[in-house]
């Protein structure tokens, strides 16, 4: 993929999930209402994992989209913590780590151009990440994030196992 078609991309990508994200607070502003949008200090970190991002785009390495999402994704978990007190989380949140390595492979392979080959066990880094999180976030109490929607995280899961599976039999290996 040319330089000028991953810049592309990544600019379409941060589109979507920005109009995505204004959609979200529309909808259900509850779900959004811990997020005051404030430029505390997490945000720098989120900032660094979109240089990281940048960098990688610039010079034509796909693969630091891996530590520009893990950078990315502890900057919102710190975001998430700091704004709500919920220091405690850290007892599930570290779950997410693979799933954040699985984001990157995803986003490493979009931008690289092997998606059939990266494009599996990407995936199924996620699905591990989300089912770990789920019985770890379970087992320590903080499922309450979801607020009233707690008794819908099994119904979620259950979506996203289903989900996976279709993903598993496209990018299965013939």
């Amino acid at each position: 993929m040319e330089k000028r078609n991953r810049t592309q991309l990544v600019l379409s990508i941060l589109l979507i999930l920005a109009a995505a994200w204004l959609v979200l607070s529309r909808v259900r502003p509850e779900w959004t209402s811990w997020l005051k949008l404030a430029f505390d200090w997490p945000v720098w970190v989120m900032l660094a994992g979109a240089i990281l991002l940048v960098i990688g785009l610039l010079t034509g390495a796909p693969d630091m989209a891996v530590p520009a999402t893990i950078v990315a994704g502890i900057g919102g978990i710190l975001y998430y913590q700091n704004a709500t007190g919920d220091w405690d989380s850290w007892l599930y949140m570290w779950t997410l780590f693979p799933g954040l390595v699985g984001i990157g492979k995803l986003l490493s392979a979009l931008i690289g151009g092997n998606l059939k080959q990266e494009g599996r066990n990407a995936i199924n880094a996620i699905f591990v990440s989300i089912v770990f999180f789920a019985i770890s976030a379970s087992i320590f109490g903080g499922l309450k994030i979801f607020g009233p929607y707690k008794d819908y995280v099994l119904i979620g899961l259950l979506f996203i196992f289903g989900l996976w599976l279709i993903l598993r039999g496209i990018f299965r290996k013939h």
